[in-house]
């Protein structure tokens, strides 16, 4: 439309008036990738860009975003790993960029959240009640089902008030137990058509907003469904921005893996057993039980092989579902509660059938052939109220999001960390993208772009890393504790305590400790508040909501924790001037999926280790020690206490991952840093 297009201000134009109307500075890192998002959507060529915190990346995609759904009157999909960042860009910076666009737009540009028909309340299922769900042990307690209860009845009472059933806007929230009682999933939905309050569902009111709105704003999990489904989820579209990447292969994998369970097989059986025959149900019923006597003897753990008790019971399983189906028969005009009954039943008899013929079908290719990978969970000796579940998930997504997501629409991935080791090749992989040569070295603060690769798929991406504002080797140092031994399996040595005990001891407080495990935590935690005088903060003493509140308000505490406060903490200002990491965040030698994709990476050739493990504990790295840094004027020590970070093969590309801290190994010169870090805070 070139008429249109040249009545519509360039991308540079109207990010500086966007700029300019919000009251803040124009960058050059994001100058340069709005303009890079604009030439991406002008050549359909897929874009990686890294940009670090504080370039404000958000306002460079959604602008040259904003104006080609306008120009062309499409729509744009944006999706997010987090609810915190769908909030933001939905409550604050889509409604103050729409307000800031309209007079150089000619019109104000439209915006809706769409999530998965899960996080919706349900009104039919209001109206009928749940049907009788899985076995749980909350059930036999009562104090669990009185608060069940409570919580459904508050459930009644916010459905006359809410506009949207959004399960998010709700505060305080209810426990999942409870809202599973008011909302279905897209197999359980009737169908607006078929439904007698289709036409006030919230779902259904919320999708259709989202195919008139410009900006679509979503999450990983449903950009997931909509590229697994063979029906539509999301609106038609053709330019995708997908913001936090680190997270993507992460979040697919885990829609894409499914489980079986002996009590999913009962539920199953009761919601088809008033249905069919009663005889075929309790063929379903034997079957749920045969496999619940095999998997109680079988250790947890990955599967190389399938064992022949338990390809038997699978196999049991899945004949059995399919005899429930078959007598199911297909949909039918019959009364609203018949068909209801029908289709909750079929949506967990397909479930339970689906799994089964997976599982079985993962064992009959050779191991260097195999596409998903299998485990068995079972908890029986750790005291835990789950049941065993037998477990299946992809080896690998790429070619789900090459054939699905970048073969269908030009897509924009955004990150503060997508270059590890210095390059992009290595996530690029991951999504199915094909190989591209090492970019160039970039000198300090200087964006650095890379031609386009291409290959035989005829996929054509770039990279670019637009830097950060932040300068890294004035206001940061990487302190690599190399003097001290490699971590074991006994929890923190002695060496280690004594030097965060020193470490925390030079900030006066003002550290958050970012554990690789739970355990490490804890131990950290009780040893440490005997020996240092400031207040430590646990993950799990109360929300990390409240923890991470508190920590930022007290500039003398600290806050140890696990693996959500790695990507989750933003504290800006002298309440956090030192970061510990205690040992490198591989992932635990027995994670099924890793330890799967591993080995199948070195029977190609590969290096397993490097492309999966390592990997890993780069982009979990780069983000924990990217809570340093949160504004222009923070200044503060990253300590790695794994001396294998400065000793090992692999610590060259683990520090190539991390933002460009000045460098040391002495502690000495990182204490007397924090010294005076400490000594200038104010208060």
């Amino acid at each position: 439309m070139p008429g249109k297009t040249s009545r519509l201000p360039s991308v540079r134009e109207l990010l500086s008036h966007a700029v300019d109307a919000v009251g803040g500075a124009e960058r050059e890192g994001q100058v340069d990738m709005a303009e890079a998002v604009g030439k991406a959507i002008r050549t359909g060529e897929h874009l990686a860009v890294q940009a670090g915190t504080g370039t404000g990346k958000s306002l460079a995609y959604l602008v040259p975003s904003i104006r080609y759904a306008v120009e062309r009157e499409a729509t744009v999909v944006v999706s997010t790993a987090t609810i915190a960042l769908q909030r933001q860009l939905v409550d604050r910076d889509l409604p103050r960029l729409a307000k800031a666009l309209k007079k150089p737009l000619g019109r104000e540009p439209t915006f809706a959240i769409l999530k998965g028909r899960r996080n919706y309340l349900c009104l039919h299922r209001l109206d009928t009640g749940a049907p009788e769900e899985p076995e749980d042990t909350t059930l036999f307690d009562a104090f669990a089902v009185s608060r069940i209860g409570r919580e459904v009845k508050r459930l009644h009472e916010w459905s006359s008030d809410t506009e949207t059933g959004d399960k998010d806007e709700l505060v305080p929230g209810v426990s999942e137990q409870a809202w599973r009682q008011v909302s279905v999933t897209a197999r359980e939905c009737l169908g607006a058509g078929r439904c007698p309050v289709g036409t006030d569902c919230f779902a259904e009111r919320a999708r259709g907003e989202a195919g008139k709105a410009d900006i679509i704003v979503t999450n990983h999990a449903l950009l997931a469904i909509d590229a697994l489904q063979d029906y539509q989820v999301l609106p038609e579209h053709d330019l995708v921005v997908i913001d936090e990447a680190h997270e993507l292969v992460d979040r697919v994998t885990s829609v894409a893996t499914s489980e079986l369970t002996s009590p999913m097989i009962s539920a199953a059986t009761r919601r088809c057993g008033k249905l069919i025959d009663a005889g075929i149900a309790d063929r379903l019923l034997e079957a749920g039980d045969g496999l619940a006597l095999v998997v109680d003897d079988l250790p947890s753990g990955r599967m190389d092989s399938l064992p022949t008790a338990l390809g038997g019971a699978v196999t049991v399983v899945r004949d059995a579902a399919s005899a429930c189906l078959t007598a199911l028969g297909s949909e039918r005009k019959e009364e609203v509660e018949e068909a209801t009954a029908r289709k909750l039943a079929r949506s967990l008899l397909e479930e339970v059938h689906d799994t089964a013929v997976r599982l079985l079908e993962a064992f009959e290719e050779d191991q260097g052939n195999r596409h998903d990978v299998v485990w068995l969970s079972n908890d029986k000796y750790t005291n835990s109220s789950r049941p065993p579940a037998l477990h299946v998930a992809p080896l690998s997504v790429g070619g789900l999001l090459r054939e699905r997501v970048f073969a269908r629409s030009t897509t924009v991935l955004t990150s503060a960390t997508l270059a590890l080791g210095g390059a992009f090749d290595t996530l690029a992989r991951q999504w199915g993208l094909p190989p591209s040569p090492k970019p160039a070295a970039q000198a300090e603060g200087a964006a650095n772009e890379k031609p386009p690769p291409s290959d035989d798929s005829g996929l054509s991406w770039r990279g670019l890393d637009v830097g950060s504002p932040f300068d890294y080797r004035r206001n940061g140092i990487l302190y690599m504790a190399k003097h001290l031994p490699p971590p074991g399996r006994d929890g923190l040595g002695e060496s280690t305590l004594d030097e965060i005990a020193e470490l925390i001891e030079a900030s006066g407080g003002r550290a958050l400790g970012l554990f690789s495990s739970m355990r490490a935590a804890k131990q950290a935690t009780e040893e440490l508040r005997e020996r240092i005088p400031y207040p430590i903060l646990c993950q799990g003493d109360d929300s990390t909501s409240l923890l991470v509140g508190k920590f930022a308000e007290d500039e003398r505490t600290c806050l140890f924790g696990t693996l959500s406060l790695w990507q989750g903490v933003d504290v800006p200002g002298s309440s956090l001037q030192l970061v510990l990491v205690d040992r490198l965040p591989f992932p635990r030698p027995d994670d099924p999926v890793s330890s799967a994709r591993q080995r199948a990476v070195e029977a190609r050739g590969g290096n397993g280790f490097l492309t999966v493990a390592a990997t890993h504990a780069a982009l979990l790295l780069a983000q924990g020690t990217g809570r340093l840094h949160r504004s222009v004027s923070d200044k503060g020590v990253v300590a790695v206490l794994d001396s294998r970070l400065a000793t090992a093969r692999y610590g060259g590309f683990l520090r190539a991952s991390l933002p460009p801290f000045w460098p040391t190994f002495d502690p000495k010169v990182a204490r007397d840093a924090l010294r005076r870090l400490a000594a200038s805070a104010p208060g």
